[in-house]
């Protein structure tokens, strides 16, 4: 199965794998199971390294942060298409963050999980693991 990680999962895949559920960690670890990281989460995680509310390990900068990391933990590279966003429109309000919200229209546009702890998320009809 197509897993998408959330930009949360992917950091703590990177950085702080013991925050990931024993779940989680088993379906990235399943080798049948491509791993995926949106562009919307590098996006994301570069604005808020760039803000200073997220420090990345050893002072990297996103640019050379999120490819080590993508290519450690053998995580693909998705792009955000334009497909992806026809749905963003049709979603219920309930999460008004963009990065998610754009993760849950790829999730579903792909036929794939989104790998996240985000209950607001589940909520969505979106196929959720945690």
């Amino acid at each position: 199965m197509k897993l998408i990680l959330d930009t949360c999962t992917f950091l703590w895949l990177a950085s702080a794998e013991h925050r990931l559920s024993a779940a989680a960690v088993e379906l990235i670890r399943d080798p049948d199971n491509p791993v995926l990281l949106s562009a919307a989460s590098a996006w994301e995680i570069g604005i808020k390294h760039a803000l200073g509310r997220l420090p990345l390990p050893r002072g990297l900068a996103p640019a050379d942060f999120i490819p080590l990391a993508r290519a450690r933990h053998d995580v693909g590279a998705l792009p955000i298409d334009e497909d992806d966003t026809f749905a963003l429109g049709r979603l219920p309000g309930l999460h008004q963050d963009p990065f998610d919200r754009i993760l849950i229209c790829q999730a579903i546009a792909g036929q794939a999980i989104l790998l996240t702890p985000d209950p607001l998320i589940a909520q969505y009809p979106v196929a959720v693991r945690w």
